[in-house]
């Protein structure tokens, strides 16, 4: 059985929104501590991670590990409209295989959708050490993010002991963009050793407009020419990134 009620329905919305940057299709997995879910995009090349723990829920029932793989482009569309100050039930029937989404606000809605079949792949869990940890305003990055998009196709990020440096390079143009320690935008700048790499803006900006609608905060991990951690903490749930890095041959 698995019967959970959330009390704002718009942070489904989000979080749904911000899985479907990198996948079409996901397995949730429902087991007695909350919901969970790891899928890497088709090119193997983003992961995206989250964890719902059962003490966000207003009501929480699940009494088996339960897999639950939905189509999110379906479910968004039923969700287009989800206000915060509207509650959200999800029963799953495993005879029917089928998910029943009721919204309660002024009008109550109830939405009957069909499930998927679950992959028996499961996305490995990144065993990564970093050199950098940037956090920072997750609307400050978001305008960094946006601007460098304007003017390439891939940013290189760097962390020093004094500031976050994002720079964005193409044939004809070229931004960098610098938070410095003390900025109010820079929250914390951990720095082990100097690191840069380089990460495709497709990928990280959707990313970071993802993350920016749903946590007010982004923290950055990287090193050098190794994968970033991007991870938002959502009110009521952890939202985390993985990007590989682009590492030009010469």
């Amino acid at each position: 059985m698995f019967k959970v009620i959330a009390p704002d329905a718009k942070l489904l919305r989000n979080i749904l929104a911000a899985v479907s940057t990198l996948v079409e299709e996901v397995d949730f997995n429902m087991n007695e501590e909350g919901i969970s879910l790891k899928a890497l995009d088709p090119s193997h090349v983003a992961m995206v991670s989250l964890t719902w723990p059962k003490q966000s829920f207003e009501k929480y029932e699940c009494d088996k590990l339960t897999k639950v793989r939905i189509n999110l482009s379906n479910v968004q569309k039923l969700l287009k409209k989800a206000k915060s100050d509207e509650s959200v039930e999800i029963n799953y029937d495993e005879d029917s295989r089928k998910l029943t989404m009721i919204l309660k606000g002024k009008v109550t809605k109830k939405f009957i959708i069909p499930t998927l079949e679950s992959s028996e792949e499961e996305a490995p869990s990144p065993k990564l050490t970093f050199n950098a940890k940037v956090k920072m305003l997750s609307s400050s990055l978001k305008e960094i993010i946006d601007d460098a998009e304007a003017i390439a196709d891939n940013v290189t990020l760097e962390a020093t002991q004094e500031k976050f440096i994002v720079n964005a390079t193409s044939e004809l143009s070229n931004a960098t963009f610098e938070v410095e320690k003390g900025s109010e935008a820079l929250l914390e700048l951990e720095v082990k050793e100097p690191s840069k790499a380089t990460f495709n803006l497709n990928f990280l900006a959707e990313m970071v407009k993802a993350g920016a609608s749903a946590s007010e905060v982004a923290t950055l991990e990287f090193s050098t020419n190794m994968p970033i951690k991007l991870e938002f903490n959502l009110i009521q749930a952890n939202l985390v990134y993985y990007l590989a890095p682009r590492i030009e041959t010469t």
